[in-house]
């Protein structure tokens, strides 16, 4: 059975003082509960007992523990141990366990029974076996005791020095799976609309302005206008250009037509005339474009 012992002064008291200073109430709030209810005054018979507190300053595995400990302590021989004076030290801890705990005592009184029993028999005069062999030391038996308990001690204070992995428990192993696999993230309809117009924006700031060079022919467009008249004794000047304008034609078609209808009127194959001013244009056949065709 294992118990604390203290050593020395292992006793401190915590005594009332002589004067009460704490207050009757703190700020109207109650000090203590006491069953439940407030306290906002301490009692004026309020007793603290000497051993309410109380200071363990050794503790100790058992009655050789002790007995090895006083020893030590001392620097005694432990082969040689003077019994008179390790007995007296030992009955002064034990009186001090029997006033704290009885049953904790029991184990060190029956030590303290041996260690009289041996000091009585080492006042006995020696005596001499019948075969004249020396007789045995009443001490031996306690030194071998002594002597396995500190071993034995020793042996635990190195087996705990050793690191408690693989002492007390086993570090566990997982078998992780190292293959990985790429998670996709997911995508809603508004992040593809937001991609989208970030597609767009970056479109237009590469966005390169090409000036393409259209392939328009001035004696092209004189054979249309030239076919367009046969058969009739004169057009409207701008019935003349609104056909290429329905058909969808630009600016450059256009102004080509209207180019090759000045070089018709240049070789004289085309006639243009107004009555009088502001009145309307009107375009014809010319006299060598009726002849070519005769």
């Amino acid at each position: 059975m294992a118990g604390q012992l203290p050593s020395g002064k292992a006793l401190a008291a915590l005594r009332a003082p002589d004067v009460d200073s704490t207050p009757d109430t703190i700020d109207g709030v109650a000090i203590a509960r006491l069953y439940g209810e407030p306290l906002f005054a301490l009692p004026n018979d309020l007793y603290i007992p000497p051993d309410a507190l109380e200071v363990f300053l050794e503790t100790f595995e058992g009655p050789l523990d002790l007995l090895l400990y006083l020893i030590r302590k001392q620097n005694f021989n432990v082969l040689d141990i003077p019994m008179a004076e390790v007995t007296k030290q030992y009955l002064s801890y034990v009186e001090q366990i029997r006033v704290h705990n009885l049953e904790l005592a029991a184990e060190y009184l029956l030590m303290a029974a041996l260690l009289i029993e041996i000091k009585s028999r080492m006042l006995l005069p020696v005596r001499k076996s019948d075969s004249d062999e020396d007789v045995e030391d009443p001490r031996a038996e306690l030194v071998r005791r002594l002597l396995e308990y500190e071993q034995m001690k020793l042996a635990a204070r190195r087996i705990d020095a050793l690191p408690q992995l693989g002492r007390d428990f086993v570090r566990t192993g997982v078998l992780l799976d190292q293959t990985t696999e790429r998670r996709l993230p997911d995508v809603t309809a508004i992040d593809l609309r937001d991609a989208w117009a970030e597609i767009v924006r970056r479109a237009k700031l590469n966005a390169h302005h090409h000036i393409s060079r259209e392939a328009l022919s001035v004696r092209d467009h004189m054979s249309q206008i030239l076919r367009r008249l046969q058969g009739v004794r004169y057009m409207e000047f701008t019935e003349l250009f609104m056909q290429k304008v329905q058909e969808g034609a630009g600016v450059p078609i256009i102004v080509v037509h209207f180019i090759a209808m000045l070089e018709l009127a240049r070789e004289s194959l085309l006639d243009i005339t107004q009555a009088e001013p502001y009145a309307p244009i009107y375009v014809r056949l010319g006299f060598t474009a009726i002849a070519q065709d005769a």
